[in-house]
């Protein structure tokens, strides 16, 4: 963070100082959550969560170093005591990025934000130094902790911000007003929260109607392949750059394929020319993610070159996102379990299917949670789709949501052995290191709540003896 005394931090957050010997000792660290992360200067956040309360490590990260505690009460070492602690954080991150006079990126949408986000900060920062959230920290504490964590260098700060409902987003950018607004798409990630498309439509538009006006420099990117998201121009004052596959989008894909790998190219075009791209990303979908960041980019100042450049050079930022790795063996083990939703997941199958070709291929899916209503259609859907794309074998993990995954393959044709519904990971794992055969690509994905992470990682520390079970 900037350097800011005491003091100063006090008065921002309206907090009382207590047991301060010097007012005037400045923060010269970062702003932390994690007792683990202090380090001499830090201002240690001290929540007071479910199963573990902040303010009983004041002592201990003091004595780390850490300048002071924002805490919720006093806690016998130097400390700056408000009301609501994340009221305070949010108030703190509004007024050092009002100081920094960094250029603020800000981006949402149902699928892709955190890839956008990896891609849109590894195209910038070969322009200025950037700032960007770690991996999926978009929310009311992460948001604001991640803008703390900018300097006096910092020329771009790119923020991820979710929602899970009305007015979400709208508070987010009241602690952190964006400059650049990015919306990726509007799809089914959350629906049975929101009650429908055209909620979390109004829910992530909030985010154009926070940018400033054109003559003020706000910029709204737009998905001009989405309707809901293209109809979100009326809503803002803000300039309007359309990106996509559309020959009326301003930053658009020309000649779109899959190389043998499974790696997008595409030639990029944009206002200031036109450059080829090949992706070390993995899966088409992120030809529209490229393109979303070439959007901010090309409205930052840089070339059609430079960012097809950049573009070609990036790669996964945030773990268990189509994280390809080869085993000895040969197996190929695709690690997409962080998250799920149909559009990703489609993605994702899409994916394996290019990757796969001539090859055996597995997909390990399991529940997409937060689809209300949706839930047996959506998971049906993608069993069918496995069928369609040819995958050799689906092993849908888990309860009542897998069962509706097998039941999608069957129904789409799938015989014998092609689709297995089995109970849990070490199920899968155990069937797996059974059956795997060198050269075969495996996939494994499902929402967070599953953990089919582990999976993925039993596969890879387990390759030596996955390799003799092949042979």
């Amino acid at each position: 963070m900037i350097a800011l005394s005491l003091a100063e931090i006090a008065a921002v957050v309206g907090g009382k100082t207590y047991d301060i010997p010097d007012p005037s000792a400045e923060v010269t660290g970062p702003v932390v959550r994690d007792s683990r992360e202090v380090v001499p200067g830090s201002l240690f956040v001290a929540f007071v969560g479910e199963r573990v309360d902040g303010h009983d490590f004041a002592a201990a990260v003091v004595e780390a170093g850490a300048a002071a505690v924002l805490a919720s009460r006093p806690v016998g070492v130097p400390a700056i005591v408000v009301e609501d602690v994340q009221a305070a954080l949010g108030a703190l991150a509004r007024h050092v990025v009002e100081r920094l006079g960094a250029t603020l990126v800000a981006l949402t949408g149902s699928a892709g934000k955190t890839s956008t986000k990896d891609l849109v900060a590894q195209v910038l920062r070969r322009k200025a130094p950037t700032v960007f959230t770690p991996g999926s920290l978009n929310n009311e504490i992460g948001l604001p902790l991640t803008a703390l964590s900018a300097t006096e260098e910092t020329r771009f700060l790119v923020l991820e911000m979710g929602a899970r409902g009305i007015g979400h987003i709208r508070y987010l950018t009241g602690l952190t007003p964006p400059r650049v607004g990015l919306v990726l798409n509007v799809g089914t990630a959350h629906i049975g929260e929101f009650g429908g498309r055209e909620q979390i439509a109004q829910a992530k538009g909030e985010l154009v109607e926070s940018l400033p006006a054109a003559e003020d420099g706000g910029t709204a990117i737009l998905n001009a392949d989405d309707p809901l998201v293209r109809a979100m121009a009326s809503r803002t004052k803000a300039k309007v750059i359309l990106f996509g596959e559309s020959g009326e989008a301003d930053v658009r894909a020309e000649n779109v394929r899959l190389t043998d790998s499974g790696q997008p190219a595409f030639r990029l075009h944009t206002p200031s020319g036109a450059s080829d791209v090949t992706m070390r990303l993995y899966g088409e979908h992120h030809v529209s993610n490229a393109l979303a960041a070439a959007a901010v980019a090309h409205e930052l100042g840089m070339s059609a070159t430079e960012i097809a450049t950049a573009l070609s050079e990036a790669g996964s930022l945030s773990r268990w996102r189509m994280e390809v790795t080869e085993r000895p063996d040969g197996v190929t083990v695709v690690n997409d379990a962080y998250n799920a939703n149909p559009e990703s997941m489609r993605a994702a199958l899409r994916a394996l299917a290019a990757m796969g070709a001539g090859r055996r291929t597995w997909a390990v899916l399991g529940k997409m949670a937060e689809l209300g209503d949706e839930a047996l259609a959506e998971h049906d859907a993608v069993g069918r789709l496995a069928v369609r794309l040819n995958v050799s074998k689906l092993v849908a993990v888990g309860g009542r949501e897998a069962s509706w995954l097998q039941l999608g393959a069957y129904n789409e044709g799938s015989w014998g052995e092609e689709s297995v519904h089995v109970s849990d990971a070490q199920a899968a794992i155990d069937l797996l290191r059974s059956e795997l055969r060198p050269g075969d690509v495996v996939l494994v994905k499902a929402s967070r709540s599953v953990g089919l992470e582990s999976v993925a990682q039993a596969l890879l520390e387990n390759g030596a003896e996955g390799e003799v079970a092949a042979r």
